[in-house]
């Protein structure tokens, strides 16, 4: 899984805003995608705040039944790493002293990429272990899909989402003037992306025909068998809860 944010803002600059306008200002995309298939797993709009970090982990973690996760990346944003433990966290036992910091699985695996600038260009890029050891880092790179910490499949995300909803765009007339249409515009275009939009790269080829079979993030979590078309996603029944097939054993 892959963690990041997006800005953008609503009804005009966080610098002409008031002190007390919450609705307004800047307003982040707080997203969590599988790398693996492209999937949007959670997107929280909202400030760049901790309780929204906190917010995205712990819907994925409702979203995967609390199952074990491969592999966490994201940058160096503080904040998700109070979010992983306080979401993946062992409580501390009734009756017993309190730990200073909670008790983490010894499946999580938590890397940072930290990118080295010079005149305001990335000139190398680091990678930075938080939880977990080099051991299991190491055999969590064995199933990632480029082998190496990275947050590149977010931050495409990003910049394709930013294409496909012009109110995000960086310098534009275009921007969002409620707040709660930017987040119904955000949820619309990110989710309606996961079984509607085909991804090149997750393309499979068909070797009779020597052709290409385009597939979707959710066709290659295994959660639909075909490209639907807007309308079908739009007329889905939303009451019915899908979970995710399981992950591989390592």
């Amino acid at each position: 899984m892959q963690l990041d944010e997006k800005w953008s803002f609503v009804a005009r600059k966080q610098k002409h805003c008031q002190a007390d306008e919450d609705r307004c200002g800047d307003c982040w995309d707080h997203v969590a995608l599988d790398a693996e298939s492209r999937l949007v797993l959670s997107v929280v709009v909202g400030k760049r705040t901790e309780a929204n970090a906190c917010q995205v982990v712990h819907e994925v973690c409702e979203r995967t039944d609390g199952r074990p996760l491969n592999l966490i990346t994201t940058d160096e944003y503080p904040a998700y790493a109070a979010a992983l433990t306080a979401v993946y966290g062992a409580p501390a036992p009734a009756g017993g002293p309190v730990p200073q910091t909670p008790r983490l699985p010894d499946w999580l695996v938590y890397a940072t990429v930290h990118k080295v600038r010079e005149d305001n260009r990335v000139v190398r890029v680091e990678t930075r272990l938080v939880f977990g050891t080099l051991l299991s880092l190491a055999a969590a790179l064995v199933w990632a899909v480029l082998g190496c910490v990275s947050t590149v499949f977010i931050e495409r995300s990003n910049g394709t989402d930013r294409h496909r909803n012009s109110r995000k765009a960086r310098k534009t007339y275009r921007f969002s003037k409620d707040w709660e249409v930017h987040r119904a515009m955000t949820a619309f275009t990110l989710y309606s992306a996961n079984f509607c939009w085909c991804v090149r790269t997750l393309r499979e080829e068909i070797i009779p025909d020597k052709q290409y079979r385009q597939r979707t993030a959710a066709m290659a979590a295994g959660l639909a068998d075909r490209v639907w078309t807007l309308k079908e996603w739009l007329l889905f029944p939303s009451t019915k809860r899908y979970k995710l097939p399981p992950l591989r054993k390592l």
